[in-house]
């Protein structure tokens, strides 16, 4: 009986170790990766922006996307759009208020194939919220870079709207539209190397 257990014991844990290690490590290259966003200002044009210090990883199983993983962490004080008047507004308790909510996270719980396309199921974090977002995305390809690194490619692209993460600050214009708008286009473009 006890030879048993022990067999049984055995058995199982070699399978929780080949689950571990049947995805491959990679982490995000900051210096060929933009996590960008797009706002309306005046409801006449389109600012863009960007988050320039973050970290991230992505656990990938080759032979079944659907169980890999994604997880990033993004220092919300990072944000850029190029104008500091403006940068400085965002940090503020008007935006982000990095001061009290230095970090804006990702944790993926699922990845979701259908056909060709994928999808990438999770848990954002930001300003002190949690939300669920779905985010579409397309592998761009795998390659190996001249230094002999594996490199993966991924882009996504999906709108949220900001007041569900209680960034609701604004102001009304006469025509009865917004200096900035509620929904955000957050534009993704990662490339990862494998560890």
């Amino acid at each position: 009986m006890r030879y048993r257990t022990l067999v049984v014991s055995v058995l199982f844990s070699s399978l929780l170790a080949s689950a571990t290690f049947a995805a491959d490590k990679y982490e995000l290259d900051p210096v060929h990766t933009r996590i960008g966003f797009t706002a309306r200002h005046l409801m006449i044009n389109n600012v863009l922006g960007r988050f320039t210090d973050f970290t991230g990883n992505i656990l990938d199983d080759e032979q079944d996307v659907t169980k890999s993983s994604v997880a990033v962490k993004i220092q919300a004080a990072s944000v850029s759009t190029e104008n500091k008047m403006r940068d400085d507004d965002l940090r503020s308790a008007n935006f982000f208020d990095v001061a009290k909510y230095p970090e804006i996270t990702f944790q993926s719980s699922r990845i979701e194939k259908q056909g060709n396309a994928y999808t990438c199921v999770g848990t954002l974090t930001m300003h002190g919220v949690s939300k669920e977002i779905t985010i579409p995305f397309t592998i761009l390809g795998k390659i190996k870079d001249p230094w002999g690194n594996t490199r993966v490619g991924l882009e996504a692209e999906l709108k949220i709207d900001r007041r569900d993460w209680g960034l609701t600050y604004s102001k009304t214009l006469d025509s009865g539209g917004l200096v900035v708008s509620n929904e955000i286009k957050i534009d993704l473009n990662v490339e990862a190397v494998k560890k």
